[in-house]
C-alpha cells in the first residue's frame, strides 16, 4: 500500500451498504505506534460490525506495515484507509488551519458508515471495554465520554487517572474537557458541529481544534461511561507529568504530617 494512494477497504463479513454499530476515527502520520492503537480495536469485546476509518493526512514512514496490520482484523471489522496525495493541514501547505490532520477527522466522520463515531488517536489505546461502555452510554444523546489512564509513552506503564484536562464537560484545569480519544458523537445530532475539527481557535491551553469542536458541543446531551477506559500515553515533557509529580509532593508532605 502506498501512502499516495487516495482510498484502500478492507471489508467485514456482512453487506458493505449496511450501516456499522460503530465507526472509528483515526488520524495518523504513520507512527508505528498505530499498530497497538489498531490492535486495541480488534480486541474489543464488541461482537458488532464495528468500522475503521484511518486518515494519513501526511505520512511519516512508510505504509508497508499497514495492509498486514488490517489483513489480521476480525470478521466484524472493516477497514477504510484515507490517503491523499497532499495534506490538508495549513502547516503543511494545506488549506484548514488545524494543526491535528487539517480536516482528517471531520472528513472521515462524514464518511463512516456509523451515525456513533469514536475517535482514537495514533499513540493511544482503548480498554477491551470502550467501546461497548460507550455505546451504552450514548444512547438518547449527542455524545458521550469515558475517562482515561495515563501511561508512560515509552514503558506503558501506568501513571495515574487523568484529573486534570480530559475529565468530561466540567471540572480540570481546562473547566471541562474531553479528549478526542475519550469521545463518542452521534454524527446525526452533531453534524453541524464536525467541521469545527477543520478549524483552529487561539485557547489557552491544549489542542486547539479539538477543544473548538468540544466547546460546540458540550452543551448537548450528553452521557458518562463513568471510569476510565482510554490509556493516552504521555510523553516526557508533557505538562501532565508536571501536575503528577506535584500531586505525589502533596500527598507525601500530608502522610508525613
Amino acid at each position: 500500500m502506498k501512502p499516495s494512494s487516495i482510498g484502500t477497504y478492507f471489508p467485514h463479513d456482512g453487506e458493505a451498504q449496511e450501516p456499522v454499530a460503530a465507526a472509528i476515527v483515526i488520524p495518523t502520520i504513520l507512527r508505528l505506534d498505530l499498530i497497538r492503537a489498531v490492535e486495541s480495536v480488534y480486541a474489543q469485546d464488541l461482537k458488532h460490525r464495528i468500522q475503521i476509518m484511518i486518515g494519513v493526512d501526511i505520512a511519516k514512514n512508510s505504509a508497508d506495515f499497514l495492509e498486514p496490520l488490517l489483513a489480521r482484523r476480525p470478521k466484524n471489522i472493516s477497514a477504510l484507509v484515507l490517503a491523499l496525495p497532499y495534506s490538508t493541514a495549513a502547516r503543511h501547505g494545506g488549506v484548514h488551519y488545524a494543526h491535528d490532520g487539517g480536516s482528517t477527522r471531520s472528513t472521515l466522520s462524514f464518511m463512516a458508515n456509523s451515525r456513533h463515531i469514536a475517535y482514537l488517536d495514533d499513540d493511544n489505546t482503548w480498554l477491551p471495554n470502550h467501546l461497548s461502555a460507550m455505546l451504552t452510554a450514548i444512547q438518547g444523546k449527542a455524545w458521550a465520554y469515558s475517562l482515561r489512564n495515563l501511561v508512560d509513552a515509552k514503558t506503558g506503564a501506568h501513571l495515574g487517572l487523568d484529573e486534570w484536562d480530559s475529565v468530561g464537560p466540567v471540572g480540570g484545569r481546562l473547566g471541562g474537557f474531553t479528549d478526542p480519544s475519550c469521545l463518542m458523537v452521534d454524527k446525526l445530532q452533531t453534524s453541524r458541529n464536525l467541521g469545527r475539527w477543520a478549524e483552529n481557535r487561539k485557547m489557552s491551553s491544549g489542542n486547539a481544534a479539538d477543544r473548538h469542536f468540544f466547546e460546540s458541543i458540550r452543551a448537548l446531551p450528553h452521557g458518562a461511561v463513568g471510569g476510565p477506559t482510554v490509556r493516552y500515553s504521555v510523553r516526557p515533557d508533557n505538562v501532565l507529568r508536571k501536575l503528577m509529580a506535584e500531586k505525589a509532593a502533596q500527598q507525601r508532605q500530608v502522610a508525613a504530617g
